[in-house]
């Protein structure tokens, strides 16, 4: 265990995912703690950033808009805080999860087709077959995510869906076995299948319902197609630019893996998904959440020694 340190945890905020986060931010600080740690707990409901002095590094348990599309990291930035996770411009790209997909096909990536629509009286899109995804470009928890297989569907999906912004990304369904990828430094974990009982898909209701859904660790995947879904999701959490850690969910097609996104800010209760995946390597809960404060430490350390040499 580290030396005990005065942290901050960040949770709640003011975005859609503000009940999660705040689920998220109180088992960090149990966690934290339990290991004798002092904890202050920080709720930015209003967007302002308030850290008292004497606060050796933030933890941020923030979902969603604020915690991460890269705005609170800036502020942190600007304090000369540590933080835990990904820094501003990638928790940025992440979140948008247009800008993701652009950088994914750049990259040669596999991400399912997709269009974006502007307008609420659009067709539905002819060139992405039958059964459609329609999600906000910016939310997450599955927040505003919508299966469309007819016209009466679509316009329903999109008078809900462009309430979370001006543009809705619309992608091709891809049938397959749902898997997430935790990350953890310079480690890929081991892959998370996630099956929605009834065979539901897994929106908001399947992932914060008790029960609702089987989660299975290590998945049961032959070496081979571990291995390259292990491989696409670390290259998708580099190519944004991501740091420390996440969680990168993909969509299994037979043995064929779609990127869907980059989590830089995954869910932080004893039974989510990265700590899930984490626990099936042998690293606990607590023991997790304090390597992500000594990380945010060592990388703020080093990325200040880099700023002071080149200033030099």
């Amino acid at each position: 265990m580290s030396q005990k340190k005065h942290i901050a945890v960040m949770m709640g905020g003011p975005s859609a995912e503000r009940e999660v986060s705040l689920k998220s931010g109180h088992a960090v600080s149990q966690a934290l703690e339990s290991l004798g740690h002092q904890v202050l707990l920080v709720d930015p409901k209003d967007g302002v950033l308030q850290i008292p002095e004497g606060v050796d590094a933030v933890f941020l348990a923030l979902h969603g808009t604020y915690g991460e599309d890269g705005e609170v990291q800036l502020a942190l930035e600007s304090r000369g805080l540590p933080y835990t996770g990904s820094g501003p411009e990638s928790s940025r790209l992440a979140f948008d999860k247009l800008a993701s997909k652009r950088i994914f096909l750049e990259q040669g990536l596999p991400t399912p087709d997709f269009v974006t629509v502007v307008n609420k009286e659009a067709n539905l899109p002819p060139e992405l077959g039958g059964k459609l995804v329609v999600k906000p470009i910016c939310q997450g928890s599955s927040v505003g995510l919508h299966f469309v297989n007819n016209e009466v569907e679509w316009q329903d999906a999109l008078g809900e869906v462009f309430k979370y912004g001006s543009e809705v990304l619309v992608e091709q369904y891809i049938q397959g076995r749902e898997l997430t990828v935790g990350i953890m430094g310079e480690r890929v974990c081991p892959i998370v299948e996630i099956r929605p009982n009834n065979e539901a898909a897994y929106d908001y209701e399947h992932k914060y319902t008790l029960g609702a859904t089987t989660y299975t660790c290590p998945a049961a995947l032959d070496e081979a197609t571990t291995r390259l879904c292990q491989k696409i999701a670390l290259e998708a959490f580099n190519a944004l630019g991501c740091e420390s850690y996440g969680r990168v969910d993909l969509i299994l097609d037979n043995d064929h893996p779609f990127l869907l996104e980059v989590n830089t800010l995954p869910g932080m209760t004893a039974t989510s998904l990265l700590p899930m995946a984490t626990a099936a390597q042998g690293t606990g809960f607590a023991e997790l959440c304090d390597w992500m404060i000594e990380d945010a430490i060592l990388r703020h350390s080093y990325h200040s020694h880099r700023q002071q040499n080149r200033g030099a």
